[in-house]
């Protein structure tokens, strides 16, 4: 009887240890599981929040020039020669890094107080002697002023080559790249995005148009007229709201005489030189010759801020808006 209640005490022991033992395990294996679960939280939230403070490099992008370009880690100074790559790093969120801009840099105000370091003629020495970490610069500096560039990339700076755009997809290709080489591709989506959606929503009211009206566009004032024909970005802004561009049978930019503008009868005529022309809408509207021109005859003429249609960056879509409310006020201005 003793020996039999010894074994039973054993068993009931044994069996308290096994049991403690696997529930040990279980709670080491769940304790484990969520040890992971939060590890994977938190790398999730890292790598969302890696991206826009620098962890997402190295990156290697290609520019403008259909080269590679490897930058090591974040920027921390940039230096833009070109006034619309000034405007994408400032609508990213880079402001404060920026610390040179180009000659003709007027967007945002606080470009007024950065340092100028020319434009399509870069002041090099400037430029070096600020060693900026990155330098935001355009084909025609890659084209025309390789010595200089090969001097920064010397020097330890990042050379990014933004590529020209004239329509709305190459401006949104561009934010991309700034938004990548920069570390804030998130930031360059929702800059996107939003563009995107306003332009569609511009699409659509000018759906609502119901007689399209011939818009004659001038860029430059008389006697040296310039307009733009297609492949620019006045020419889809017009198309964007209903409009005819009494130029769409040209491309690019395009001179004109005044006789072969009067021809043209636009309804609308828009000017974009106000910046340096005083009161450019009665200029045109006191031409010789031009009295019996619809858009003259109905004072049609309107100046628009001409960064806003033909500066390749994101103010662009401000332009077309604008457009749309001084064309079609009725459709546009609700």
């Amino acid at each position: 009887m003793t020996v039999s209640k010894s074994k039973g005490l054993l068993l009931s022991v044994l069996l308290a240890v096994m049991m403690a033992v696997m529930l040990g395990c279980g709670a080491a294996e769940e304790g484990s599981e969520n040890q992971e679960s939060a590890n994977e939280t938190e790398n999730e939230s890292g790598e969302k929040q890696g991206e826009e403070s620098g962890r997402a490099f190295p990156v290697t992008i290609e520019d403008g020039s259909g080269e590679k370009v490897e930058i090591e880690s974040e920027p921390e100074s940039i230096v833009s020669v070109l006034a619309s790559n000034t405007e994408i790093a400032f609508a990213l969120g880079h402001g404060d890094k920026v610390i040179g801009v180009s000659d003709s840099c007027n967007y945002p105000k606080e470009t007024k107080s950065i340092e100028k370091v020319g434009g399509q003629e870069m002041n090099a020495e400037k430029i070096l002697s600020m060693m900026p970490d990155m330098v935001l610069v355009s084909p025609y500096h890659h084209e025309n002023h390789a010595d200089i560039l090969n001097q920064f990339k010397q020097a330890g700076i990042d050379v990014v080559v933004v590529d020209d755009a004239n329509s709305f997809e190459a401006v949104y290709d561009n934010i991309r790249l700034v938004g990548k080489a920069t570390g804030s591709s998130e930031k360059a989506e929702e800059l996107v995005k939003d563009m995107e959606t306003r332009l569609a929503e511009v699409k659509d009211k000018g759906k609502q148009v119901e007689e399209k009206k011939e818009v004659w566009v001038e860029v430059a004032p008389a006697p040296d007229i310039f307009t733009t024909g297609t492949d620019t970005f006045m020419n889809e802004m017009l198309e964007a709201i209903n409009a005819s561009n009494a130029a769409a049978d040209e491309q690019g930019w395009v001179k004109f005489t005044e006789e072969e503008a009067v021809t043209l009868d636009p309804e609308v005529i828009i000017t974009t030189y106000g910046y340096y022309v005083e009161n450019p809408e009665e200029e045109v509207l006191n031409r010789d010759g031009w009295s019996e021109v619809p858009a003259v005859k109905n004072e049609q003429v309107y100046d628009v801020d001409n960064d806003t249609v033909t500066r390749p960056g994101p103010r662009l879509i401000d332009g077309v808006e604008r457009l749309g409310e001084l064309i079609y006020p009725e459709v546009f201005s609700e």
